[in-house]
């Protein structure tokens, strides 16, 4: 799979899911081909070092957004190659942004962690084994 088909994911529809209802986390029943490669697409954007701590400097912010040019000084790459990863995490559906003069700021989209968070949770029972 190319970068290019890293498609824009439908935060509130089945891809992630809206609730544990619909959509039930990965150890409650098997997942269809379609459902399995829009979150393929998900891990595949979190399966880099870069944007993943690019995605944890930016939903761990207090205030919930971050300068592009707060986080370019954290890592020894270039700013194109930031703007990069951050244009996959968008496209992955995992963060937005707004242009503010020269200024580019980010943030996490409310809820999407927490359902994937759900999605790979395995329920647990009173003993602590499975379920």
């Amino acid at each position: 799979m190319s970068k290019q088909e890293l498609g824009v994911l439908e935060v509130t529809g089945a891809v992630i899911g809206q609730d544990a209802a619909c959509c039930p986390g990965l150890a409650t029943a098997p997942l269809d081909d379609e459902r399995a490669a829009e979150l393929a697409k998900v891990f595949k954007a979190l399966g880099d070092p870069v944007r993943l701590r690019l995605l944890s400097m930016i939903a761990s912010r207090e205030g919930g957004e971050v300068c592009v040019c707060e986080m370019t000084p954290a890592f020894d790459l270039s700013q194109p190659t930031i703007s990069h990863h951050l244009k996959l995490l968008r496209q992955a559906g995992l963060i937005d942004c707004e242009r503010r003069g020269t200024w580019v700021y980010y943030w996490a989209l409310p809820g999407v962690l927490d359902r994937l968070a759900a999605f790979l949770t395995t329920a647990r029972t009173a003993e602590g084994t499975q379920a």
